[in-house]
């Protein structure tokens, strides 16, 4: 809502929210990063009144620095203090679900988690998440202090946790999966064709998937999708929507958007079922691997899996 695509509208952003609270949405995503800070001061704003009525969900461990460059951050004594700062930015006493956002190569999992673990005992945070993390350190990380949730992103043109072991490690030690872009960032919902269109800040006129003959033959990729979607009479969005939840009782996906009609569009994917034969349909569509091009530019693919 408030970063990424295109320029926020925090007025129909905070319409969205409670548009969301009324349909009975109940968990809400975001971190101190999106802004940054911004984000966290509009949804605390936007719930203030309602705070019984939402899992409150927020990260730490993207740092921006002075000069604007972002780092990685699990110390510790960062990370209390970035505890403190979305508290107070979001006006609550305690969050929900506290994510690290990115693993700090250069931090023992086990000194971030202990810490973490503190966090939880003083009553700041009531449970744990970890974002993009590899098989190997989910363990660590859940043997200091258990896991509720690993975020991930995940959704037809995403796929990579079903082989990297990630999905397999989280569902031996019973540890929900939160999928997000389940959209493919606005992708999977048919309507980026050209991104001349998209803002000039737009996070996708950097991605690899939304470049050139990557983009023209995910493209294709879009248009098989859609013809099933058109064939069972629902959208794209829905469609896409549908597949991630189907994936597992287990499986929470967080489509973010920024206004009342795509939402309204997003909760009806509850209402469409999908059959064996529609999902063997959409697996020869959209099969794993089909999609060209890394998630994030080289630098920030770099953060990911540690």
């Amino acid at each position: 809502m408030s970063q990424s695509y295109g320029p926020a509208d925090d007025g129909e952003s905070t319409a969205t929210i409670h548009a969301a609270l009324d349909a009975g949405v109940t968990l809400l995503d975001t971190a101190d990063s999106y802004g940054p800070s911004v984000n966290e001061e509009l949804v605390g704003k936007a719930i203030a009144s309602r705070r019984d009525q939402v899992v409150l969900a927020t990260k730490f461990g993207n740092q921006f620095l002075a000069d604007g460059t972002r780092t990685v951050n699990g110390a510790p004594e960062y990370l209390r203090k970035a505890c403190d700062a979305s508290l107070a930015r979001l006006d609550v006493d305690h969050i929900d679900l506290y994510y690290q956002h990115r693993v700090d190569p250069a931090v023992p999992i086990e000194e971030t988690w202990g810490a973490l673990a503190e966090l939880v005992q003083g009553g700041k945070v009531r449970y744990l998440g970890i974002s993009e993390a590899a098989p190997e350190t989910i363990r660590r990380a859940h043997a200091t202090h258990p896991i509720t949730a690993v975020q991930t992103e995940w959704s037809l043109w995403s796929r990579d946790v079903e082989d990297d072991g990630v999905l397999a490690t989280v569902r031996e030690l019973g540890i929900g999966f939160v999928a997000y872009a389940p959209l493919g960032r606005g992708f999977l919902s048919g309507q980026v064709r050209d991104i001349e269109n998209l803002a000039a800040d737009d996070f996708r006129r950097k991605s690899p998937r939304f470049q050139g003959d990557n983009f023209a033959r995910n493209l294709e990729l879009l248009d098989r999708v859609r013809e099933i979607a058109n064939a069972k009479g629902v959208t794209p969005s829905q469609l896409a929507l549908a597949w991630v939840l189907a994936q597992g009782p287990d499986v929470v996906p967080i489509p973010g958007t920024k206004r009342r009609a795509y939402l309204a569009e997003n909760i009806s994917a509850l209402d469409v079922t999908l059959t064996p034969e529609d999902l063997r349909g959409i697996k020869e569509a959209a099969p794993k691997g089909a999609v060209l091009g890394d998630r994030y530019p080289a630098q920030i693919m770099q953060t990911l899996n540690h």
